[in-house]
């Protein structure tokens, strides 16, 4: 299988207990997140994912790259060093990036923009030097004031596509993308440019929770149409790891084992399947 688990999907998972839920599961592949992996160590949980034979399809995140003050640019710009560095460490080569939402005050998406596209041009030169790619991840438009002013796939591109493509990528995430009246003809685009860094799924159910971070569920609970999006992304020319990435408290409070199945049984039922016809 393609599979991968981003942890945040068995969120009361330990990185250990994560680690030894694929083992046991057979899933081949685990997205990481940093401060998991701060909870273990760096050192020890590279050393913990290599020893178990898993591949590290992405780690989450870096990013948030809007401040505008000196004293917050500078921090913006040494943490996602640090993210560099961690991601080469534990051996995978793309690091997610949730760039920021609009600054304290402001309402200014282009200016905010362009300051995402300035940091990047700094952080790009240290990526290639890592051989990390930083994939820059659109989120759905009710979370550009708070989480990321770029909101499409296209917009992603266009900010990706000012820097090398061994530097910068896109993450094509169903739930943030589904809806895009575009989307078939900017995976197009990404995968002729070489730019799809990630691809990963969850699907869109109703209602909505308070938080709508969290509404999120398993593939085939909601209304995603996972064969036509796995086609687009796969006509793409994208072969890469597919990795799940579920915010949800009820599938949180789940035995871990029990979703991994569930994620296993999606997975098979409504992605890979369709690869192989």
């Amino acid at each position: 299988m393609r599979l991968s688990l981003n942890q945040i999907t068995t969120k009361r998972w330990s990185l250990p207990e994560a680690v030894q839920g694929c083992v046991d599961a057979g899933i081949p592949a685990i997205g990481l997140w940093r401060d998991k992996v701060a909870d273990t160590g760096l050192a020890e949980a590279a050393k913990l994912v290599r020893d178990a034979g898993l591949a590290v399809s992405t780690l989450c995140r870096g990013g948030f790259l809007t401040p505008t003050d000196p004293e917050g640019r500078r921090a913006a710009l040494a943490e996602n060093l640090r993210a560099l560095e961690e991601a080469a460490e534990l051996g995978t080569d793309t690091l997610v990036m949730v760039v920021g939402g609009l600054p304290d005050g402001s309402r200014d998406l282009a200016d905010t923009r362009e300051r995402i596209a300035d940091k990047l041009g700094e952080l790009a030169p240290h990526a290639g030097d890592f051989g990390v790619r930083m994939a820059i991840e659109p989120l759905h438009p009710m979370f550009c004031a708070d989480r990321a002013v770029v909101s499409t796939l296209g917009q992603a591109l266009d900010l990706a596509e000012r820097f090398p493509a061994d530097q910068v990528g896109v993450v094509v995430d169903s739930y943030h993308l589904w809806w895009d009246p575009q989307l078939a003809t900017q995976i197009a685009r990404a995968g002729a440019a070489g730019r799809i860094a990630s691809y990963q799924v969850c699907d869109w159910t109703l209602p909505l929770p308070a938080d709508t971070l969290l509404g999120r569920g398993h593939v085939g609970d909601g209304h995603i149409d996972f064969h036509a999006l796995t086609a687009m992304v796969t006509e793409a020319g994208y072969t890469g790891w597919i990795e799940v990435e579920i915010f949800n408290e009820k599938i949180w409070n789940t035995p871990g084992e029990q979703t991994l199945q569930t994620v296993i049984e999606r997975h098979l039922a409504h992605i890979e399947l369709r690869e192989t016809r």
